[in-house]
This record gives structure tokens, sequence and C-alpha cells, in this order.
């Protein structure tokens, strides 16, 4: 990421581009094997049975041919073929379809979710009180905090630049102590229960039976249920392979990974508070029951928040039944639909360019920023090995006689840049966007996600539909345990 100064002390921002160069030439692992599939069957027709094996091999060839230069929404063929296989080994294997076994309670300590969420452990840490998700596949342990915060778009310029300023420094931190796997920035917008609201006019209202204060009472009963509120929870996930010997010296197991990943969240909270931000206590998990029992069931929400001890069971709080279909996913009581950020602005805007996608009204919809912090020493190896790539690629079209391409040279540029940020002391971080859109039936989400894309143009990024993987990537994109596709 680059900045330039701007008037009033505001800097614009950059992003690097999504690098699209493969191993030779530009082909990608995949194209290559396709590729050498059509010219192996080609070579062994001809030289078995000559023109006749030639005729033979043709559909095998334009097959090659076809997967390896073919595009379909964006993708070439070959990148279709592994997500298509695992779709129709799901289809014929029934796991596109979970219904929940309401006489099999689930074993102690795991969650109640659906396809990958199944293998997740929680922890309760003793000294904390905070739930700690356990991944037994990609070894982590994550923790939750809720943040508050002001609203950006109302700030002047220079504290706007300030409070970026501040979070590139909570960035900064996760790629410092090389544990942490990944952070999590997750945005919901949420239906008003009213509770706030009604809480005020409990502690400061006159109850006296008058027409003002019967008129009041009716006003907020009516009134606090029909707006949104934003929350906003920040997920470490802590690597246990690359802190093993700090585990080991904690008292080994997940015990000793949850002293460990205390120390990350201590750090977490003062750096969090050093931006300006506002962390609350971590989740308990009576919090993360209700978020999780939110996000597949949407209508249930305010009900909930309104009876402070109903619906906070970490054992029960899953759905009941899920259909996951090519594009989108059904819930208990709602559909849904995920989009990936494919591309983030290519041109220089100011950090508060998603203020339409995160603040279009009317809209059911999770924001997920998914951070992964690669380590400095890491970070300046794979940068070199990417700069030797670069130039021995335009030394050989070079000798080809192969035209250069802007978009490769742009993409070299990103790799100077990033190499610079880190000699300067930046870290190197991978990020990730996704949008979970929810809807009450298939007509509303449609033009819900039609709405949310065209507020994604407005914001100069490129969303993308995930098609035939919408139960992984909706884990990814509306659940803040730190899982990724």
């Amino acid at each position: 990421m680059t900045t330039d100064p701007a008037p009033y002390d505001l800097a614009a921002v950059k992003f690097s581009r999504l690098s699209r160069r493969g191993i030779l030439l530009g082909l990608s692992g995949g194209q290559l094997v396709t590729l050498g599939i059509g010219a192996l069957t080609l070579i062994t027709a001809l030289y078995t049975a000559g023109s006749t094996g030639l005729v033979l091999a043709a559909p095998v060839l334009a097959s090659s041919i076809a997967l390896t230069w073919g595009t379909v929404g964006g993708r070439r063929l070959v990148a279709w073929l592994p997500i298509t296989v695992s779709w129709l080994w799901r289809t014929a294997t029934g796991q596109r379809d979970y219904r929940r076994k309401l006489r099999h309670p689930r074993p102690a300590g795991t969650l109640a979710l659906p396809g990958d969420g199944a293998a997740l452990r929680q922890w309760v840490d003793e000294e904390t009180g905070a739930v700690m998700i356990h991944a037994p596949h990609s070894a982590t342990l994550t923790a939750i905090v809720g943040v508050t915060h002001p609203a950006y778009t109302l700030l002047d310029p220079a504290e706007q630049q300030r409070r970026v300023s501040g979070w590139g420094r909570v960035l900064a931190t996760t790629c410092r102590s090389g544990r942490i796997a990944s952070l999590q920035v997750l945005e919901r917008t949420l239906p008003d229960s009213g509770r706030g609201l009604s809480e005020w006019w409990d502690r400061h209202g006159t109850h006296d039976a008058s027409w003002a204060s019967t008129t009041y009472d009716e006003l907020i009963a009516r009134a606090g249920p029909a707006g949104e509120r934003h929350a906003t929870t920040v997920s470490i996930a802590l690597d246990m392979k690359a802190s093993s010997r700090a585990i080991r010296s904690a008292g080994s197991g997940i015990r000793g990974a949850a002293n460990v990943l205390r120390q990350e969240m201590t750090t977490m909270t003062a750096a969090l508070r050093a931006a300006d931000l506002t962390p609350s206590d971590w989740l308990t998990a009576g919090d993360l029951a209700l978020i999780l029992r939110a996000a597949y069931e949407p209508d249930i929400t305010t009900a909930l928040e309104r009876h402070g001890t109903v619906g906070r069971d970490l054992a029960t709080a899953g759905p009941v039944a899920i259909t996951e279909s090519w594009d989108s996913l059904r819930s208990d009581s709602a559909h849904h639909a995920v989009l990936w950020i494919s591309e983030w602005p290519r041109s220089q805007v100011y950090p508060g360019f998603l203020a339409p996608l995160l603040l279009t009204s009317g809209v059911r919809r999770t924001f997920s920023l998914h951070y992964q912090p690669i380590r400095a020493d890491l970070a300046a190896r794979d940068l070199r090995r990417k700069k030797t790539e670069y130039i021995s690629d335009a030394a050989q079209r070079q000798r080809m006689g192969q035209i250069e391409d802007a978009q490769q040279n742009a993409e070299y540029a990103d790799v100077l840049q990033q190499e610079a940020d880190l000699t300067a002391g930046h870290g190197v971080l991978r990020l990730t966007g996704f949008v979970a859109v929810s809807a009450p039936d298939t007509d509303t989400l449609e033009r819900t996600v039609a709405s949310v894309e065209q507020a994604a143009i407005q914001a100069s990024c490129e969303t993308r539909r995930l098609y035939g993987q919408q139960a992984q990537a909706f884990t990814a994109a509306a659940l803040p345990i730190g899982q990724r596709i």
C-alpha cells in the first residue's frame, strides 16, 4: 500500500493488485497441467497411430485447450475444476443438506455448526472468562473482542488521518510477534432492538401515567425495533504451530495455548486503545452464541437481545437446518449469498472509500476482512523471489519478442513498493474481503445482492459471487471465528 499527501493532512491510499502472474509464460500450475496432458496425448497418438491417432486425440486436445484458456465468470475453466468436483462430491454424498439431530446432543465442548465448523472446539479461559475457539485442522486458537468507535465519516480530515495511522499500528502489531495466524474484522448490520433506548427511558424518564409519558412509551416501543445499528468485532487467531515453543513453556496443550493467546489479547487491547478504539471485554461463550444464532436466524436477533439469558448456549447456537445451492445458502429463517471482494481500488482513494458499501441502509449484510500477517523475514524472502521471477519473465518475453504487459509492470511496481515499505519497518499482510448478504426470501436476496454490488462499484471495488462454495464462504464471511476459505 502506498500513500501520497493530500489536502488537510488526509493521505490517499493505493492497494496492491491481485497478482495474475503464472509459473511459466503467464500460465498457472493448473493451466500447465492441462496443456501438458493435451500435448502428451497428441504426441503419443501421433507416434502410435499416425494421422488416425491425431483424429482420435482431437477431442482430448480440444478439451485441453478449452480448459487452459477458456474463461467463465472471470475465471479460467481449469480454476473451476476443483470447485466443480467438490460440489459434485458433496452433492453425491448428501453434504449440501444439514439437519440437526435433536435427539442426539452435541459432544461437550463442540460448537453446533455444520460443515467445516463441526470440528471446532470451545475453550473457556479461566482467568478472563473469554471463550476461545480451537480449530484442530488449521491448528489455531481464536479469541474475539467487541469494538466500538465514533462515526469515521463525521470526523474532520486530520482526525481521520490520525485514526488511520493508529489502525496501521494495530496491524503492524500483529506482524511483530510471528505468532498470529490471522486477524479478522467483522462488521454487522443488525436491527436495533430498541433495548438501549428503552433502558435510557427507564432510567431518565418520568413514568407517571400521564399523556406525555404514555405517548413516549408507545413511540419507543414502535420506533426502537425499526432502526439499524452496526456491531464490530476483532478476532485474533493464534498459530499453534508457530507458537509451539511458547505453548510448551506455558503448560502445553490447549491450556498452554490459552496462556500464550492471553498475552496476545493483552497486546491487542492496548493497541486498540492506542488507536482510539474502545474494546469491550473479550466475548464470553454466551456472547458468541448470540452472534452465531443471529447469523443463521436474523429474524430472532431482536427477541434474543430483549431477553438477556435466552439463546446464549453454544451447544444450541448453530442452525437447525441448512440447504446449500450453487449460488446461495438457505438457513433457518433466511437466504444468504456471499460475495468476494476480488479487486480493491486500483487508483488512489481516501481511507473512507468503503462508506457506500458499509452505510447502505435497508440491507442486512456482514462485512468481513481477513488479514494474514507475514513474518518480516518470510515477507522479505517472498518479495525477493517475486522480483527475480518478474525479471526472469521479462527477459524471457524479450527474447521471444513479446510485448511488455502493463498489468505485469504494475504488479512489479507493487512488489517494489512493498519491499520499500517493509524496509521502512511496516508489516506485510495479505488481505481478503467478503460480504455476506441476508434476506427473508430469494427475490429480496437477489435485489439486495444487486444493491450491494452497486455500492461496491461506488466504493471502487469489484465483487464476485462465490459459486459452488457458499457454505464454506458463509463461515468465513459471517462468523467471527477466524475461519478462512
